[in-house]
């Protein structure tokens, strides 16, 4: 039977503004991301990037998506990953927008 396991699989942490991997699917492992949760407590509006797998047009959730000044947005699951699959992001300006991302791995 499998284990299933509730966890914040990234985060709190502030973005750079190159793509990089926040989440790899452990091995013998799916995994259902429920919550991503991005805050921008900048005066200005930062763009914010997400895919699933290598940063790339074709696997992007959010590509460039404007966050607006003082502001955080959530975004509601589920996204179901398989073993080793990642998860990369980035912000427009380094070290500003914070990610956390929450759900649940089975093994």
């Amino acid at each position: 039977m499998a284990t299933r396991t509730f966890k914040r699989m990234a985060g709190p942490a502030q973005l750079s503004n190159a793509a990089s991997t926040k989440y790899t699917v452990p091995g013998a492992t799916t995994a259902v991301v429920r919550h991503i949760h991005v805050q921008n407590p900048s005066g200005s509006a930062v763009t914010f990037t997400l895919s699933i797998g290598a940063d790339a047009a074709g696997t992007r959730l959010f590509g460039a998506l404007s966050i607006p000044a003082n502001s955080e947005r959530s975004f509601w699951g589920p996204y179901t990953l398989v073993a080793a699959e990642i998860i990369q992001a980035l912000g427009g300006t380094t070290n500003i927008l914070t990610l956390t991302i929450d759900g649940e791995e089975w093994a």
